[in-house]
């Protein structure tokens, strides 16, 4: 298995309180207890290590709603994959790494306020604007040498004023000064840049895909 999806399927399920991975021989099978996202199951090997047969075979096995595919290849392969009962996210993620080093945090932007707090095992960041309303957020699961970013957000009001660069910055030192040595994530196409011009390196390319029975609805599309 690779170990960066490991790191980040390991991070992930902390980050979002979903249950404790079960190991498949292609990958982790995770519950989440979500409607709209009951399960997920994540294949461990990344680009052309992930072969055909394994995804039709996972995925076939799939009857219910709710059930999300996570395979770290490029969605305009995996899609030729899957029937016409999966949704295939249009935009592809991003399997990112940075090396962390335990610097000082960045200096509040000006009239912003920060708060920052732990609780089971994740670090959250939120910076307020100077109305108090939420500027932007994220959060961030040290896990021995790696540390898992998740719900990284900007409000739309507040985008373009280099508020994500303060919280992934801060999340990023926080998580080094508790023993992380490289920051995992899986990134949307539109934070892709932000990560990329903090030093984030892409490592493999995202296809989610969600089983959905005819007439079924369609809930929120996480990552």
């Amino acid at each position: 298995m690779d170990e960066t999806v490991r790191a980040w399927v390991d991070g992930w399920v902390v980050s979002r309180g979903a249950a404790p991975p079960v190991a498949e021989p292609w990958g982790w099978t995770i519950d989440v207890g979500l409607y709209g996202h009951a399960t997920r199951h994540v294949f461990g090997t990344t680009g052309e290590g992930l072969d055909e047969t394994t995804v039709r075979k996972v995925a076939g096995a799939v009857t219910g709603d709710g059930v999300w595919l996570k395979a770290f290849r490029d969605p305009a392969v995996v899609a030729g994959w899957l029937g016409d009962d999966w949704w295939i996210d249009p935009e592809p993620g991003c399997l990112m790494t940075i090396p962390l080093a335990a610097e000082e945090p960045p200096e509040v932007p000006a009239g912003h306020r920060l708060r920052t707090w732990s609780r089971g095992g994740v670090t959250r960041v939120m910076l307020a604007a100077p109305d108090g309303s939420l500027a932007a957020r994220g959060q961030i699961t040290p896990n021995g040498d790696t540390a898992v970013a998740d719900r990284i957000e900007t409000a739309p009001e507040h985008r373009r004023k280099g508020l994500g660069s303060f919280v992934m910055r801060t999340l990023q030192s926080a998580a080094a000064r508790q023993g992380a040595r490289t920051g995992v994530l899986a990134g949307t196409p539109a934070g892709r840049g932000l990560y990329e011009a903090l030093g984030w390196e892409m490592r493999a390319w995202l296809t989610s895909a969600r089983h959905d029975s005819p007439g079924s609805a369609r809930a929120e599309r996480p990552v």
